[in-house]
């Protein structure tokens, strides 16, 4: 999988995780390595270093949008913009962003490039509609008193998907859950991310 002429840059371990496990169950995908820069707010800092390596063919970019998906779109673009990447769209295209430039750059933000959210609730798109204990644990979280809850509003559905896992014959991180086929990636999302990555690391 790795090449280090076609990057991909995540927020973190668990980004990178549920990516190389995705990729290993569709078939076709194509190489490319994944550094995880611990945080936004360096990946950020490293897109112009990214870009400018020597040889880069292809640089994909996954971030969170968190509450705001316009906000978050601003702040990877205007960091394009400022390395002379000039066909930077208006906004997302749903299905992932290329943009034909040289190096070719690609934007996905996290869950669904239109919605607000983050990594887990990409991964709740995976969880199979006939499992019974997925709405059960939904109604464990939501049934804890708030003056009990170590967790914000905002992360209601992060700690419902953990729960999930949690129920699993070996509970597992969310990368290895899709290795073992607690999380199914034949959906219309993740096949539409798997495609994505195809077309920007081609």
């Amino acid at each position: 999988m790795d090449n280090n002429d076609r990057v991909l840059l995540v927020e973190g371990t668990d980004d990178e995780h549920v990516v190389r496990h995705l990729c290993h169950g569709h078939q076709a995908m194509p190489q490319f390595s994944i550094q995880k820069k611990e945080g936004i707010e360096k990946l950020l800092d490293d897109i112009g270093l990214e870009i400018l390596a020597p040889d880069r063919k292809a640089i994909g970019i996954i971030v969170d949008a968190n509450d705001d998906l316009d906000a978050r779109w601003q702040a990877v673009t205007n960091r394009l913009r400022e390395e002379h990447i000039d066909e930077v769209p208006d906004s997302p295209d749903p299905t992932g962003t290329i943009i034909p430039s040289t190096p070719r750059v690609g934007l996905w933000l996290m869950p669904d490039n239109t919605s607000p959210g983050e990594l887990e609730n990409f991964v709740s798109e995976m969880i199979p509609d006939d499992v019974p204990i997925w709405p059960r644990s939904q109604s464990y979280i939501d049934d804890i008193p708030e003056s009990d809850r170590k967790f914000t509003e905002k992360k209601i559905l992060r700690a419902k998907v953990h729960a999930w896992l949690a129920t699993r014959r070996d509970p597992r991180p969310m990368g290895t859950a899709i290795r073992a086929r607690d999380l199914h990636i034949d959906g219309t999302l993740s096949t539409t991310f798997a495609k994505w990555l195809r077309q920007l690391f081609e």
